[in-house]
């Protein structure tokens, strides 16, 4: 047996059905698609659904919710922080390092130890990053965001406004 000999058994594989070939053989003349109407003039677009709101109209769009004033943070761990060797550390030093991102705030997370005082300077802190950070002779500055505030103005009682 070689590999040219191989192929599907007899019968096994059917000729595809040529329907609207004339009334002479199965599928001629309407060529399986019933009588007039719509359907049978093959001019119903993929999705339509005879005028009815559209599926794909009709469920949410599944993306979810993008909050335009949702602020991110490029995260430093104590551990990260650590093994700079650094007696002060800022967003700027930790950018020219490579440990974050070259945009965008900088927060610093608690996982991991710091063995010496370290001055650090970012946007946020956790509070068990800064309480590590403290214990240890170290100090923490909350460096103001370049952005501002970007939260919405909150809206409080309209009568207290007043």
């Amino acid at each position: 047996m070689r590999l040219d000999d191989l192929g599907p058994a007899p019968g096994a594989r059917r000729p595809r059905r040529r329907v609207g070939r004339g009334t002479g053989g199965k599928g001629g003349k309407t060529a399986g698609r019933g009588t007039k109407g719509q359907l049978a003039r093959n001019t119903v677009n993929p999705g339509f659904e005879g005028g009815q709101l559209p599926l794909t109209q009709r469920i949410p769009k599944l993306r979810g919710f993008q909050n335009p004033f949702r602020v991110e943070y490029n995260v430093v761990n104590l551990d990260d922080l650590d093994k700079l060797g650094l007696d002060s550390v800022t967003p700027e030093v930790l950018r020219s390092k490579g440990v974050v991102h070259e945009k965008g705030l900088v927060k610093v997370l608690g996982r991991g130890t710091v063995s010496r005082a370290i001055a650090v300077e970012a946007h946020a802190f956790s509070k068990s990053a800064a309480r590590a950070i403290t214990s240890a002779g170290g100090s923490v500055t909350v460096v103001p965001s370049p952005h501002g505030d970007r939260r919405p103005p909150v809206r409080g009682n309209a009568l207290a406004n007043r």
